[in-house]
């Protein structure tokens, strides 16, 4: 497969990997070959991760992650270690490969006893994995509750036990891993909070799954990364020049609220855009004539001067929304915007305004030509499309949500995740937790229309934006604000940028 190919970063629900694991052993690899493997590449993590862990505890599920866990068991008293294995349920009761790998087992297997845990040097969590969807319970949720109480590192063998693997739910007891190792891709569970804290760091094993079986699952979920979106990168060519990078403008509030636009427009500019313009009223551009130099000022202090600028067939790009008011005007001013060609970026004050009436807004974005982004941090979402319940599918929400308003939907947050309609959807994981600060989601607004105006469709726009603001972020490193992040976006684009522009053939 090609290393740039979006399947790379494909996220399968625990039942594609099932359908996955069925299709491999159909073909003629026995899923018993397949359970070792597994085994091998535990082994092979515990050994790189914990190579001083000589008491190794393994508690095992009645299913084939248990199964996985019988291996590495097996795996290690041979390389010498003190292995303990605990069941949950009788091995009388194991069915399948799970009972074909417990015979290979050549230790005791012990009762568990929360006290026998406090010894180990090591746990491998092999009790449930990525297939639970319901809360632990009973015998269960008591071993949950003995790993988390031990004061030992856990390694989980697929998923923390409790967490779901399609959606990333926790039960009140679900482990709390230190490693993860999972195979051959990523499941959403991994990525999504509140699963995603409870992963430790996650290690996919290729068990010999061709690539083949997975261009038969019919992928629509990814982790976002270059991969994903590369073929689009605009990049540089021999013959460009500002006005074929693009023109996009910004659209300012008033002369006391104009940090989040320009916040906007620096970093448009910086990703690219040929021209980056600011447009607001006289006394608003005075202050921005205070700070910036690069972007340029226009004057629009009615809706039809707005309107006027944005019919200009050489702007590609504009954003509006950031601190831009709720009042009257403001929404004559969305709607002018909404009805003009260029590719647009909506966020903050736009989902305020169409509050009480969200579906004149999905009518508006319905009927354009061209796809617009939304970017909404979860309080904002709830006013268009309705709160996402506490154990809801975060994932399920912003795909709906796309297909219901026709716009791609950035639904911001530590698991940020991109939906367009027709249930594409991509899920972030390199955003550090210094992001949480004031102004940082206009700078993503300014990225992610940067790259539209320079001609990247609204999801690979969408899904590039909110890769490059996690990247600059990452740069930037603890207690960042938002003025900072232009530098770190800077520094991502001078060091990696050229990767993108090149993709092989391979």
């Amino acid at each position: 497969m090609n290393r740039h190919s979006p399947l790379l970063n494909a996220l399968l629900s625990p039942a594609q990997m099932g359908h996955a694991d069925q299709m491999t052993i159909e073909a003629g690899t026995p899923g018993i070959e397949l359970m070792e493997r597994a085994g091998r590449a535990i082994f092979d993590r515990v050994l790189t991760a914990y190579p001083d862990a000589e008491t190794i505890h393994v508690l095992c599920g009645p299913g084939n992650n248990g199964g996985d866990g019988f291996v590495v068991a097996e795996l290690l008293r041979q390389a010498g270690r003190t292995v303990r294995l605990s069941t949950l349920g009788s091995p009388d009761d194991l069915k399948g490969d799970a009972a074909l790998a417990f015979r290979q087992w050549r230790g005791e297997t012990i009762a568990l006893h929360p006290a026998d845990l406090k010894e180990a040097d090591l746990l491998i969590d092999a009790v449930f994995g990525a297939g639970l969807d319901r809360p632990a319970e009973g015998t269960a949720a008591a071993y949950i509750i003995a790993m988390n109480h031990s004061g030992a590192p856990i390694l989980s063998v697929d998923l923390p036990s409790g967490v779901c693997g399609a959606t990333g739910r926790v039960g009140r007891d679900s482990v709390h891993a230190d490693e993860t190792v999972t195979f051959f891709r990523k499941k959403p569970g991994h990525l999504l909070n509140p699963g995603k804290a409870h992963c430790g760091n996650i290690t996919v094993a290729d068990i010999g799954i061709s690539d083949e079986t997975l261009e038969k699952l019919g992928v629509t979920s990814y982790e976002n990364a270059p991969g994903l979106w590369q073929a689009h990168w605009p990049g540089y060519c021999e013959y460009v020049n500002k006005y074929t990078r693009g023109h996009a403008m910004v659209v300012s509030g008033g002369p006391l609220s104009t940090g989040a636009s320009r916040l906007s427009a620096v970093n448009a500019l910086r990703t690219g855009a040929g021209l980056v313009s600011l447009v607001g009223s006289p006394d608003a551009l005075m202050v921005h004539a205070a700070h910036v130099t690069s972007v340029m000022l226009k004057p629009a202090s009615t809706p039809q001067e707005l309107k006027e600028l944005l019919s200009d067939v050489r702007v590609s790009a504009a954003a509006i929304g950031p601190a831009l008011g709720t009042d009257a005007e403001a929404r004559k001013l969305v709607d002018i915007a909404l009805s003009c060609p260029p590719a647009l970026t909506l966020d903050a004050d736009v989902f305020t305004l169409f509050a009480d009436d969200p579906p004149a807004l999905f009518d508006w974005l319905k009927h354009r030509d061209r796809t617009c982004v939304l970017t909404p941090h979860v309080g904002e979402f709830k006013r268009l499309f309705g709160a996402i319940p506490q154990d809801g599918n975060r994932l399920d929400a912003a795909r709906e949500a796309a297909e219901l308003s026709g716009g791609v939907i950035v639904l911001k947050g530590s698991d940020t995740i991109i939906a367009e309609p027709g249930g594409r959807a991509a899920i972030n994981s390199n955003a550090p937790p210094w992001l949480a600060t004031a102004g940082s989601g206009d700078v993503l607004t300014g990225i992610i229309t940067g790259l539209m105006a320079q001609g990247m469709p609204a999801f690979e726009a969408a899904c590039a934006g909110v890769w490059l603001h996690g990247e600059a972020g990452n740069r930037c490193g603890p207690y960042l604000i938002a003025d900072d992040l232009e530098s770190g976006l800077a520094e991502v684009l001078e060091e990696d940028s050229h990767d993108w522009s090149t993709p092989d053939d391979e």
